[in-house]
């Protein structure tokens, strides 16, 4: 069973037969202990803070049963890791105008927050990580003031929280919609148009970060944390 925030895409899934419901990562309605195995690919890097990042792997580790596990994914910082450049890297001069989702995965899992009266010292915890982390550097460049930096699509990273652009490709747009345009360069006259560039929110994660934020969790294990592609990656198991 999947489910998403974007009833569209969740009407895709039906249409392929396929099981799947709309709810927020923060309010998902599944009974606790419920689940055999949870997927959250290309979910939490969305949320903008520590505090929140953290709920999403403490509801996640509530929808498992006790030896059930789960595999998160999230964008890293370091797209060129052991003298490796990603995949997302290499696409640069072979996307032949096709701007696709930036996420390695396209399949969610979702999580969300019980409750936030327990979350004070993990949210205190989770800071002094991020804190120590920023401290070491993994090459994020501080934001000077309230803006955040606007990324360019496949090039490295150079803060970590940002905007993504997102190209909506032959999509019209409402009058009232309040989003960037951009000339699409196409084969034809027909094929050029203005198409609305939507900017979504990433918090990249450096080395170490998302396995630590798991670790602070008592109610599970870390079974593996590895490197995958452009993404930082960590296999749970509830205790």
């Amino acid at each position: 069973v999947g489910c998403d925030r974007s009833k569209n895409l969740v009407d895709i899934c039906g249409e392929k037969h396929f099981q799947a419901f709309v709810c927020d990562a923060l309010s998902v309605p599944i009974r606790s202990g419920s689940c055999d195995a949870c997927i959250s690919i290309a979910v939490i890097h969305h949320f903008s803070t520590a505090e929140r990042r953290l709920a999403t792997i403490r509801e996640l580790a509530r929808l498992l049963r006790p030896g059930g596990v789960a595999l998160i994914y999230v964008w890293a910082m370091e797209q060129e890791y052991k003298n490796q450049k990603s995949k997302y890297l290499k696409e640069k001069n072979g996307s032949k105008n096709k701007e696709k989702e930036m996420n390695t995965g396209t399949a969610q899992r979702s999580l969300s927050d019980q409750g936030p009266d327990n979350s004070s010292q993990d949210s205190a915890w989770s800071d002094q990580l991020l804190n120590d982390l920023k401290d070491e550097g993994c090459g994020a460049k501080p934001v000077a003031d309230s803006r955040l930096p606007v990324h360019t699509n496949r090039t490295s990273f150079h803060s970590q929280d940002l905007l993504v652009p997102w190209h909506l490709k032959g999509g019209t747009k409402k009058k009232e919609e309040s989003v960037d345009t951009v000339l699409v360069q196409g084969g034809s006259k027909e094929s050029q148009e203005l198409s609305p560039v939507f900017h979504r929110y990433y918090h990249v994660f450096c080395e170490g970060e998302l396995e630590a934020v798991c670790r602070s969790l008592d109610c599970v294990r870390v079974q593996k944390s590895y490197y995958d592609q452009g993404n930082w990656c960590v296999i749970l198991e509830k205790l």
